[in-house]
């Protein structure tokens, strides 16, 4: 699978889908990013079963503030709507190989739980806060 251009309209539906969704926050001036743009572009191909995206932080500033990006190249890895890996710099194949079988083995499950009672961990905070 070939990647597609992410944007502030297309980004949201995109991450929030099943699956797995990788993003590469780039900019054409960017070194490290054109380094990496080939090792992405050849895991897109290995790996037809993952959504591979990209995003211009030249073309798409509001998107890439939003995401808080700071430093370019940046992967981020959602699965189901998740973010689960997010790193500056740009990936050797075999790490980014390392990155894509870590987030295919997670247990979504355990994932989610762990997440709800983190909210809920939140919420009860914020709760005893706003007694006193």
């Amino acid at each position: 699978m070939s990647t597609v251009a992410l944007t502030e309209d297309t980004f949201e539906d995109t991450v929030a889908r099943e699956g797995i969704t990788l993003v590469d926050w780039w900019a054409s001036w960017c070194g490290p990013c054109r380094m990496f743009a080939p090792v992405f572009a050849a895991a897109s191909g290995k790996n037809p079963d993952i959504t591979f995206g990209k995003v211009d932080t030249e073309d798409q500033p509001a998107l890439a503030g939003a995401a808080r990006i700071t430093s370019i190249p940046t992967l981020m890895a959602f699965r189901d709507g998740i973010l689960v890996f997010s790193q500056p710099g740009a990936l050797p194949e075999k790490a980014l190989k390392q990155v894509i079988q870590a987030v295919r083995d997670l247990d979504m499950d355990d994932i989610r739980a762990r997440l709800a009672q983190q909210e809920q961990e939140q919420e009860q905070e914020q709760e005893q806060e706003a007694g006193r």
